[in-house]
């Protein structure tokens, strides 16, 4: 870890070195038992046309991002923690899926274009990072988006990162509040709202 600054998630699997097989293991039997495990996907899709290239930032097992790969999309996923990435390869092939930093993002260095239709950051990702790379996480979204993309990013109150502070720090990295939800199914967000799904675009 010489050099940069572990996320939590890190530290959390670090401290408990089952919890990513756990956290495996729970959304395959969500999965199996028919649970609604895509919402943040479904939304995705719905702002894309057919053939866009996504990515999947913090896509841990995969389940975002697979059902975009079916729904004819290209995606890459990346996510800082091998269990999960290999997880999703075995779960949902098709996507490229990537081990990374969404701290140090920098998908160009692995021949991988930086011209993103979307790219979606659900399942509370941003909560488990590292609070002084938030703003370069953010920047990374920016700097990998196509011209005309956008990205969505999804958490949770209470979990340590105040929404003020989060729209702060996208508009110092370059994004641009295009539109605010409550819920993935685009319930109006509000004042007491415990969740927020903003869509961003990139500042020209």
């Amino acid at each position: 870890m010489s050099g940069r600054t572990p996320s939590q998630w890190e530290e959390i699997t670090a401290a408990d070195p089952a919890h990513s097989t756990w956290y495996v293991e729970r959304f395959r039997t969500l999965a199996a038992e028919g649970a609604d495990i895509v919402g943040e996907a479904r939304l995705i899709d719905a702002m894309l046309g057919r053939g866009s290239r996504v990515l999947d930032a913090g896509c841990g097992p995969g389940r975002v991002g697979g059902y975009l790969h079916r729904a004819g999309h290209v995606v890459v996923g990346v996510d800082v923690d091998p269990v999960l990435i290999d997880a999703a390869e075995q779960d949902y092939p098709g996507p490229n899926w990537v081990v990374g930093d969404l701290a140090e993002l920098d998908l160009p260095s692995r021949g991988i274009a930086a011209d993103f239709d979307a790219i979606v950051c659900g399942g509370n990702v941003m909560t488990f990072l590292a609070p002084s790379t938030r703003e370069a996480v953010l920047a990374g979204f920016a700097r990998h988006l196509a011209p005309s993309g956008r990205a969505v990013v999804g958490f949770g109150a209470d979990r340590g990162y105040e929404f003020p502070q989060f729209r702060s720090d996208a508009e110092n990295a370059g994004l641009t509040v295009d539109s605010q939800f409550s819920t993935w199914d685009l319930r109006p967000f509000v004042d007491d709202s415990d969740f927020l799904v903003t869509v961003f675009s990139r500042v020209h």
